[in-house]
């Protein structure tokens, strides 16, 4: 869900140390944009924040920002009146709900102006932002109990589910030493759990994280050996990246056997010189490749378990995200191409 924003009203109680209650909740939960009373500036000091919008007697005091409650089918078209005329508009949509939201978002979408939602829990909030795939630019949270506002703090980093299916292995082979990157996460990950790799963007491979003690070396269940530099990832959206793009901070998608995904952040990113396997495998119809360090620790997943790439043979199924088209700066796009 790029770009789009998570804000928490903490303006509406009438106790200054319940309106800080929120914020520092908010700030806690991992939320950094914020609706604010006009005078309590200094709550904004209270952490790090990405975005704030003060209200003065629960009117904006930035004339960019409309508050609007549609509640009829004259509330709306005024709203859709405003397109291209304010920077941001936070919509109550009272009891009907998905309607409106569906045609502000058509009208809204090329328009340069921001749509955001009211939501007092998650599951009106995940609705909001996927209401016509695109979804909202955003949700407000609104809520009495601020204890509530934890639940919101993952909402953007919900990934889709992915199809993988099996492809067996055609051939294994040693290659010339080459640039490796070792991804670190933020997150400890579970066996038959890592990150989705390929030499081709039409097929990534499920490469299992260091979660698996093999009588040798410590269990890293944060870690990815992922590849070779050249390689592609998977990252939210659905997009890909190459390995040799990231570095701390960057997001990356996480994906288990099931195809199962979420997000994780970069803590580190490790490119240096090792020996390199070359792993090629097919579907029955293509045949696709991976480069992948030759040593025990570096594990391809398959649907019961997970083969240390030292151990691989001819024959042996693996687990694969398979796509058709090309990518253009990560985006997936529908042309004709070939990979070799």
């Amino acid at each position: 869900m790029d770009g789009k924003k998570i804000f928490v009203r903490a303006d509406l109680p009438a106790n200054l140390a319940d309106r800080k209650n929120i914020v520092s909740t908010a700030l806690e939960s991992g939320i950094s944009c914020l609706i604010l009373r006009k005078g309590d500036e200094a709550l904004a000091e209270m952490g790090k924040l990405d975005e704030v919008i003060y209200l003065d007697n629960g009117k904006p005091v930035d004339d960019s920002v409309e508050f609007a409650v549609i509640d009829t089918p004259e509330a709306q078209d005024r709203v859709l009146n405003l397109v291209g005329k304010k920077k941001t508009i936070i919509v109550d949509t009272s009891d009907w709900t998905i309607i409106p939201l569906e045609n502000m978002i058509a009208k809204f979408r090329l328009a340069g102006t921001r749509i955001m939602s009211l939501a007092s829990n998650r599951e009106e909030a995940e609705l909001y932002l996927t209401t016509m795939e695109k979804g909202v630019d955003g949700v407000v949270i609104q809520t009495e109990d601020f204890r509530e506002i934890g639940k919101f703090k993952d909402i953007l980093t919900v990934s889709e589910p992915v199809a993988l299916q099996e492809v067996e292995v055609t051939a294994i082979e040693a290659v010339e030493m080459g640039d490796r990157v070792c991804v670190d996460t933020c997150c400890l990950m579970k066996p038959g759990e890592g990150m989705l790799c390929g030499s081709s963007s039409s097929c990534l491979f499920l490469i299992q994280s260091e979660s698996e003690a093999n009588g040798y070396v410590a269990t890293r269940p944060f870690r990815v050996n992922a590849g070779a530099v050249h390689m592609y990832c998977m990252v939210p959206g659905g997009k890909t990246r190459y390995l040799s793009e990231l570095s701390a901070g960057a997001p990356v998608t996480l994906c288990d056997r099931e195809g199962n995904t979420r997000t994780a952040s970069v803590g580190r990113a490790k490119v240096e010189v090792r020996p390199f396997l070359l792993v090629t495998a097919t579907d029955g119809n293509k045949s696709y490749n991976v480069i992948l360090q030759n040593a025990e620790t570096i594990k391809v997943v398959n649907p019961k378990g997970a083969t240390s790439v030292t151990k691989l043979k001819v024959g042996d199924k693996i687990l694969a995200h398979l796509t058709t088209g090309g990518r253009h700066f990560g985006m997936k796009i529908e042309e004709t191409i070939t990979e070799k």
